[in-house]
């Protein structure tokens, strides 16, 4: 590897994935199958809640969020997904159609509150990420990663959680990840957290995240293990959603 090899992908953790640019339409026909199946059932669609993580770069939120879509089987949105979706208008709007044909009406019902509700929603970057991410929230369950979705979805259909670490933990992770000297793991992981603090105060006009934005916090010097956080998580949203789910 070299160097110019280097260089972390937040959320890059060593899986393979699929291209983000397949991703959609890939779950475009699987929810064109599962919406058949539900109306040749005579059944309604159904109101989904989601889970938020939102997490310091480095910190491992989307290995977390990959277990615990395994324990609960909600899909994860990642960041590169959200990022790819709110630059990109035609990607956007496959999700929006597919919205509009389950739910006629609702997007522009659900837009509308938002912008009268959401101060943040001023750029077209910042419309284009709001609108993505209610699609997607009401189309199927999900896990969002990173992008400060919590922040958009309406807090009471939300498990909102935060992913914490001390700097040591998070350079010696991207170290060990990335084949880099602590040295260079600092100077990556100083240019993302510069990147993410500049990309939240310019779309959401937010300096830090605060605690009162959060159902959640998991510090990872104290609770490492991947499956012991999502497990921590699962139980969190079993107990948020219970009556409302049962």
């Amino acid at each position: 590897m070299n160097h110019k090899e280097k260089s972390y992908k937040p959320g890059y953790y060593g899986k393979k994935t699929m291209q983000k640019s397949a991703w959609l339409d890939a779950n475009i026909k699987r929810w064109n199958s599962e919406d058949a199946d539900i109306k040749k059932r005579g059944k309604k669609i159904p109101v989904f809640n989601s889970i938020c993580f939102s997490r310091q770069i480095g910190v491992g939120a989307l290995e977390i969020a990959d277990c615990l879509s395994q324990i609960i089987e909600y899909r994860v949105v990642d960041r590169e997904i959200l990022e790819l979706m709110a630059k990109d208008a035609n990607l956007t709007e496959k999700a929006i159609a597919f919205f509009d044909e389950r739910h006629p009406g609702k997007m522009s019902e659900f837009f509308s509150m938002l912008i009268s509700e959401k101060t943040f929603i001023t750029s077209d970057y910042a419309r284009q990420l709001v609108k993505t991410v209610t699609a997607l929230a009401n189309i199927e369950p999900t896990i969002f990663v990173g992008r400060g979705t919590q922040y958009i979805l309406p807090r009471n259909r939300v498990l909102s959680v935060r992913f914490i670490c001390g700097k040591e933990y998070r350079v010696d992770r991207l170290a060990n990840l990335m084949g880099l000297t602590q040295t260079e793991a600092e100077k990556q992981l100083n240019v993302l957290d510069n990147e993410q603090h500049k990309f939240f105060k310019t779309v959401y006009q937010k300096n830090e995240a605060s605690n009162d934005d959060f159902d959640l916090v998991i510090n990872r010097d104290h609770i490492t293990g991947v499956s012991q956080a999502a497990q921590i998580v699962a139980c969190a949203y079993g107990e948020k959603f219970r009556s409302a789910e049962s």
